[in-house]
């Protein structure tokens, strides 16, 4: 994680900036005179508007951090008046899980806004809000998302040197079969289990429980994604509670170094995410342990309690992909991995119809695609290469298949900066190239015999050679996607 590459410094400066977007939308609450739990409540709301929102534009991450009260206050509101009526609360949670994810067909905009309105219902069993209460909380949550707007947009807006790719679309599907609807009625159906089975352990934490469902199904698309990331969360907190009984326990709530403290997990949380969600688990429950430490009820048998519930969402969360509605890892590694294929194609084409003069075509946006694409592969293709694995040979074709794209992508690339060279000449032998690289795609992903080779020598002809060296990637990608159908990386 310390040694993850870091282009720009990108993660240091999101995670900078969320501590101070955090840091200030609390001070401002403290200014204002409101509570501690109203406190609490803005500096989550802070954290959630920062963290959450990744739509590709500017202007989109303002429209969704301008919509979070639409979707966050009538939850809030529900989850306050319902606090003490458990069968219409536990009912109203459980219709919030299902919307929450059945909203992400809508992009990330939907995404953000699901997490959101979960969070809202969330928070108030966490600090046993109440209604009345409630214009407080209103107006913590209001000066947060103010703060942390004026941080994101204003005061210090991180610029990229190119803009954000948009995230790929779902993979396609209609009705039950819709990854969405599916995924609302996995997590509504885990959420239902650990809410019964948390109110067992505890009638107080019971939430526990379901808020490890909703986290373990954000940004997994199968029964493998699922389980990696469930037994992730599961180590993340068992190592978070160890922490937190060497650092939080100790402190007893004092105000000075807990917040410094809840820094230090904000900055851990935000620069983390992104490479390892064990990592960021760890800081999670540590800042869990520390604001329990603020509101005076942290022990061990509470930290004990929190291992417990986490352990039953994650149980949860793995029978109910295993029985409700599943899809195999294997069917969405396949998948994605057909659509960063033809992007390849794509690719190669655009940068051909470049070469030849074309004003209009622009491999760019494409490359940017297969970017996006690559790394859903890389996420699909995860569980097979996780340690607990036991099937060795799956695993080595998972890193040949993931190597062989990241040559296909690097040869790509390369085709793509020369064409954009208005110097860069259109060499006749290109046509063929790129006819063979297409037939090559269209013979991995449709299953048609393997099509002629190109030569083996590399030509002087930079865009030549390029085009040889992803024939030769796709061509070694044969023999890892049609493997024997008893130890194949797809399709099985």
């Amino acid at each position: 994680m310390f040694v993850a590459p870091d282009p720009g410094r990108l993660r240091l400066r999101n995670a900078t900036r969320a501590v101070i977007g955090v840091a200030a939308a609390v001070a401002v609450s403290e200014l204002c005179g409101l509570s501690l739990t109203a406190s609490i409540t803005g500096g989550l709301a802070a954290l959630l508007a920062l963290f959450t929102v990744t739509d590709a534009t500017v202007r989109g991450q303002r429209l969704t951090t301008a919509l979070f009260p639409v979707a966050g206050f009538p939850v809030l509101a529900l989850a306050t008046t319902l606090h003490g009526i458990a069968p219409a609360r536990d009912v109203a949670f459980l219709a919030v899980v299902f919307g929450g994810v059945y909203a992400r067909r809508w992009g990330p905009r939907g995404h953000a806004l699901g997490i959101f309105a979960f969070m809202n219902f969330f928070i108030p069993q966490f600090l046993h809000a109440v209604p009345a209460q409630l214009p407080e909380l209103y107006a913590a949550m209001s000066l947060a998302l103010f703060a942390a707007g004026a941080m994101r947009f204003v005061l210090w807006p991180i610029e990229r040197h190119t803009p954000p790719a948009a995230a790929p679309p779902a993979l396609p599907g209609s009705g039950w079969a819709r990854p969405t609807t599916r995924q609302a009625f996995q997590a509504a159906a885990a959420s239902t289990l650990a809410l019964l089975a948390g109110q067992l352990l505890s009638e107080a934490r019971w939430y526990w429980a379901v808020g490890t469902v909703w986290w373990i199904f954000v940004n997994t698309a199968s029964r493998g994604e699922t389980l990696v990331r469930g037994f992730r969360r599961v180590f993340g907190t068992v190592t978070g509670i160890a922490v937190g009984l060497l650092v939080a326990i100790p402190l007893h709530g004092a105000p000075a170094p807990t917040a410094a403290l809840v820094a230090v997990c904000v900055f851990g949380i935000f620069y983390t995410a992104a490479v390892s969600y064990s990592w960021m688990m760890l800081a999670v429950t540590v800042m869990a342990s520390l604001l329990y430490g603020l509101l005076g009820v942290l022990d061990l048998s509470l930290l004990e309690l929190r291992l417990a519930e986490t352990g039953v969402g994650a149980l949860c969360a793995a029978l109910a992909v295993a029985l409700v509605l599943p899809v195999t890892t294997h069917a969405v590694t396949d998948a994605w991995i057909q659509r960063a294929l033809r992007c390849v194609r794509s690719c190669t084409a655009e940068a051909a119809d470049r070469l030849a003069g074309s004003a209009t075509a622009d491999p760019a946006p494409r490359v940017a695609e297969l970017e996006q694409l690559l790394g859903r592969v890389r996420l699909a293709v995860a569980p097979l290469m996780h340690p607990l694995n036991p099937m060795p040979a799956r695993k080595r074709r998972a890193r040949r298949v993931l190597a062989l794209l990241d040559d296909c992508a690097r040869e790509v690339r390369g085709l793509v900066a020369i064409a954009a060279d208005p110097e860069a000449s259109h060499d006749a032998r290109l046509a063929a190239a790129c006819w063979r690289v297409e037939a090559a795609v269209e013979a991995l992903t449709t299953g048609r015999p393997e099509p002629v080779r190109g030569p083996d020598e590399p030509p002087a002809e930079p865009a030549l050679a390029h085009l040889h060296g992803l024939e030769r990637a796709l061509a070694d990608l044969s023999e890892p996607l049609r493997a024997p159908s008893g130890s194949r990386l797809v399709g099985a």
